[in-house]
């Protein structure tokens, strides 16, 4: 029986993550944990997050996980959930400035205000809500997901990796931005699977059924 490892560094939605997960892979062991060790032998990690940015990457770094997300990334499929994601890039204008992990060359940045929607009427910040996402990459997560799919997300920041070529979903909030992103084995969504219907549970059951190839 494989294991799918929700790394617990102290922040997140952590225990909605799991539930997801074992709802849609029965046969496979959910732990959440902040064991280096118990993360390292996980066939599939997951790195949700929540709140600000500068607290997720100093909670990383004080559990001792920044760097084994580095590791375990690069041999086994690996999957980041909204500050999850953004954690990935270099760098965020968050808090004054923060340095990410780095996995994805590009920055995390905030929406502007005053930003106006197609009636006229001002775009609230947070970001809050169901929003359609339009799949840029062939890839296997998208699995038995419709293109244009609607997933749900709340966030101030977003992200804009480089090159382009790694963005694997669309999502437009007056802007455009990254609502998916991709490279190997690694696979992150700015948008809340677990929070998402029908269309997160599928990326879910895609999760845990990937071997980490394209």
């Amino acid at each position: 029986m494989s294991t799918i490892a929700v790394i617990d560094y102290g922040m997140g939605n952590l225990h909605s993550v799991a539930k997801a997960l074992e709802h849609v892979a029965p046969e496979q062991t959910i732990i959440i944990t902040g064991d280096r060790a118990r993360i390292a032998d996980a066939e599939r990690v997951v790195l949700p997050g929540v709140g600000a940015m500068r607290d997720c990457i100093r909670a990383m770094q004080e559990a001792g996980v920044a760097e084994l997300v580095h590791e375990v990334s690069r041999d086994r499929p690996f999957l980041g959930v909204c500050v999850g994601m953004q954690a990935l890039l270099e760098h965020s204008t968050e808090n004054g400035g923060v340095d990410a992990l780095g996995l994805f060359p590009g920055q995390v940045q905030r929406f502007e205000s005053g930003l106006i929607d197609a009636n006229g009427a001002p775009c609230k910040v947070p970001h809050m809500g169901w929003n359609q996402v339009e799949q840029t990459l062939d890839h296997p997560l998208w699995h038995g997901i419709d293109n244009g799919s609607r997933f749900y997300f709340v966030h101030s920041y977003y992200a804009r990796p480089e090159p382009a070529e790694q963005v694997a979903g669309l999502c437009t909030y007056q802007v455009p931005f990254a609502a998916a992103i991709a490279r190997d084995s690694v696979f992150a969504t700015q948008f809340h699977p677990e929070k998402s219907a029908d269309a997160g549970l599928q990326l879910y059951r895609n999760f845990a059924q990937w071997d980490g190839r394209r």
